[in-house]
Order: structure tokens, then C-alpha cells, then sequence
């Protein structure tokens, strides 16, 4: 398989990642996202993989967010823990499975986050500096791995949360966990959801509060009959729910869209209006591993016009997104 499988020394201690430069929000290169940390090489969510991820040149790190029974704001993906831990090895099925709310933080950091797909447990050349960096980790931890960032790479890393239940107690944790650590509008930040419902709660909360946060609506990329591009809620039932770009930009600054439904296409038509109402566009989810396909998949998405790319291989998209921006 062709692909920047080894990554040099040089590179996974920081240097290299310098050059991609640490900015604002306002800076108008297309940003990469660490989707799930380096997930295409580590285990996914974990403070190994995301340091990876940082160490590779990524602008944002995203972590997926699950409440634990003690009400603690963990970074996981799945409402379960069978996928990606060992967790079967080491209790018993709760309620007939392994939910994170059913277990507490204590025991779920006993727990050893394994790799997926293309992941391994060690990468050429990487020594992750976190004690634990395959355990699961809080949103208080990552965040305090992301902050340190400008010691640890050189440049600022960003970070991008997912509320992965519409869940009050979850908005207030999250939105608790950001204010805490100084985050405001100013700060490399982007709120992510697929539930309107919670990100229009969020915003609430945060206008009382005086203090409002990037959100970013996840959907499909909808183009009407009639030529109107909508966003679309709810892709997995029989026809997707859909918002006007205009009623999203109320309470969003952004649309998150899928580059895998066929049937919702991502289009520079649809990434044009969502512009014109002042929506930012970021494709969701890269994660080609062949260093040319990737190179070429990435170039297509961003001549369409795209602000922002999820990768599983963030140097692959980073080597893109330069080469794309030294090309125009």
C-alpha cells in the first residue's frame, strides 16, 4: 500500500508540523481535522492519536464526547465501549451490553482503547509523552493535551468536541469544560452536532451566558429540485429532514457534509450558497489511505470550494491542503 507509512523523526517531533502554521479561525486555508485523532494510525481517541494527529500538522483535533455513569464528559465514539476496548475481558455485560453510562470513569480507565482498520499500537518514530496514551481519556484531558500545544509542536492546535447525545446534561458539561479551560468566540473551537435541537440549545445557553461558541450542524449535502441547496437531518430514515441554509446560520456558522452519500453529492453549487449565507463547509469523512487517491480526493473536494477536511490520515491531508494552497 502506498502510503507515507514512515513518517520521519524529524517530522513526528514537531518541526515539520511548523510549517503549517498556526493560526486563527480567520486565516482562509482550508482546515484538516483530525478525525478521531490519527485514527488510520493509532488507536482512535486516545491522547497517543491525537498527539499523532498534532504532530503531523493538523489545525483541529475532533474528539466524539459520551457521558459516563458519574456524569463525566469522556472521548469515545460509540454509546459503547465493545468496539474499541477491552472492556469485555474485564467485567461483565451491563443491561445486556457495555455502554459507557453504565459504567463509571474510574473503571472505565482500566480500560485499554484498541486499535481499528488500519490502526497499530506504535507508529515509526512516535513516543507519545502522555503517561497513559491508550486509555480513554476525559474532555478535561484532551483539552489540556490540545492547550499544551504550543509548547509541544510549536504552533496552536485547535479543538473540535462532538455532543454525541441531544442531552442537556451533556451541552452544559461541554459548554462547562470550554468556559473553564478560556475558551470563547476568539478561541480555536468548533461545537459539532447532528441534532439541531442541541446545538439551538447550545446557542441559547451561550448568548445568556454572554459568551457565544462556533457550531457546526452535521447532515447530507442537499440540492433541491428547484436549485436551493438545504442541509439534511436524519439521512438514516426514509427522507432526510431539511433546513435552509438561512434558518442554520441563526444559531450555526458552519455545515458539516458527508462525502460518501451518493445520493447527496457535495457540490461547488451547494458549497456557493452555503457560502453566500455565510456558512463555512467542512467534508466529512476522508479517509483514504493510498497516498495518490488520497492526494487526488482531496484535490477534487477542495476546488469545489471546501474550508475544511476530516481525515483519518491527517499528513496526507496536511501534504493536500499545502500543496493546494502553494498552487493557487
Amino acid at each position: 500500500m502506498k502510503r507515507r507509512a514512515v513518517f520521519s523523526l524529524l517530522a513526528v517531533t514537531g518541526l515539520s508540523a511548523c510549517v503549517s502554521g498556526g493560526r486563527g479561525r480567520g486565516d482562509s486555508r482550508p482546515i484538516v481535522i483530525a478525525h478521531r485523532g490519527a485514527s488510520g494510525y493509532l488507536p482512535e481517541h486516545t491522547l497517543g492519536g491525537y498527539e499523532l494527529a498534532m504532530r503531523m500538522g493538523a489545525d483541529y483535533i475532533e474528539p466524539d464526547l459520551q457521558l459516563t455513569r458519574d456524569g463525566v464528559l469522556v472521548a469515545m465514539h460509540d454509546e459503547t465501549l465493545g468496539r474499541t476496548t477491552d472492556a469485555a475481558t474485564l467485567f461483565a455485560p451491563r443491561n445486556g451490553g457495555y455502554k459507557v453510562a453504565d459504567f463509571t470513569l474510574a473503571e472505565i480507565k482500566t480500560l485499554t482503547v484498541k486499535p481499528t482498520g488500519t490502526g497499530k499500537t506504535s507508529y515509526p518514530g512516535f513516543t507519545p509523552s502522555a503517561a497513559n496514551p491508550w486509555s480513554i481519556p476525559t474532555f478535561d484531558e484532551v483539552i489540556r493535551l490540545v492547550q499544551s500545544s504550543p509548547s509541544l509542536v510549536g504552533r496552536e492546535v485547535g479543538i473540535y468536541p462532538e455532543a454525541k447525545q441531544a442531552d442537556p446534561a451533556m451541552e452544559d458539561a461541554i459548554l462547562q469544560s470550554l468556559a473553564q479551560s478560556g475558551y470563547d468566540a476568539h478561541s480555536k473551537v468548533f461545537i459539532q452536532s447532528f441534532s439541531d435541537e442541541t446545538l439551538r440549545s447550545m446557542h441559547a445557553k451561550e448568548q445568556a451566558r454572554g459568551k457565544p461558541l462556533p457550531h457546526f450542524l452535521l447532515g447530507a449535502a442537499v440540492m433541491g429540485d428547484d436549485g436551493v441547496a438545504r442541509l439534511g437531518i436524519g439521512t438514516r430514515g426514509p427522507e432526510p429532514r431539511l433546513l435552509t441554509f438561512q434558518d442554520v446560520a441563526s444559531f450555526a456558522q458552519g455545515v458539516g457534509v458527508s462525502i460518501h452519500y451518493r445520493a447527496y453529492p457535495v457540490t461547488k453549487p451547494y458549497i456557493d450558497q452555503a457560502r453566500a449565507a455565510g456558512l463555512k463547509v467542512h467534508g466529512w469523512t476522508f479517509a483514504q489511505a493510498e497516498a495518490d487517491a488520497a492526494a487526488a480526493q482531496y484535490r477534487r473536494y477542495l476546488d469545489l470550494g471546501m474550508d475544511g477536511m476530516f481525515s483519518n490520515y491527517a499528513d496526507l491531508a496536511v501534504k493536500a491542503r499545502d500543496q493546494y494552497v502553494r498552487g493557487r
